[in-house]
């Protein structure tokens, strides 16, 4: 018998041409962030302008992939088709070694287990053929 996998059942990324290299590059599983060339400021989620100068123009950094547990709260309860299969899970936001925030989730370890300051590193999960997620685990030694 043939391992049948497992459909991808919580909503998925609105692909478009403003955040397509974004996607495609968690595809090759690289994480990446914009900057602006302009003043520099950094960014994440992808955007065609600048929030802080308006500028379009932007280029793409690739990320360490590291940080560390900004904040973070553990969903106990959700009834929605894809979630209630996870409970409980853990939202949080790691701040990245480039001081960038990323609202992500946390695997790979007890909810119990999750600490503010807590190193942590990305995993790539691919969700469907199209998408690939970044996620985020407790940060491997070595």
């Amino acid at each position: 018998m043939a391992d049948e996998k497992k459909k991808y059942s919580k909503p998925l990324p609105q692909i478009d041409e403003e955040n397509r290299w974004f996607w495609e590059a968690l595809k090759r599983h690289e994480l990446y962030l914009q900057k602006c060339r302009d003043c520099s400021e950094q960014r994440y989620y992808p955007r065609a302008l600048c929030p802080e100068c308006l500028s379009p123009r932007t280029e793409y950094v690739r990320s360490s992939s590291k940080g560390e547990i900004y904040t973070f709260t553990v969903t106990y309860q959700n009834q929605a088709a894809g979630f209630r299969e996870s409970l409980p899970y853990v939202l949080g936001y790691v701040e990245l070694s480039e001081g960038i925030k990323v609202l992500t989730n946390v695997i790979d370890c007890k909810p119990e287990d999750v600490r503010i300051g807590m190193p942590v590193e990305v995993v790539y999960e691919d969700v469907t053929p199209e998408v690939t997620l970044a996620k985020f685990r407790p940060a491997r030694q070595g």
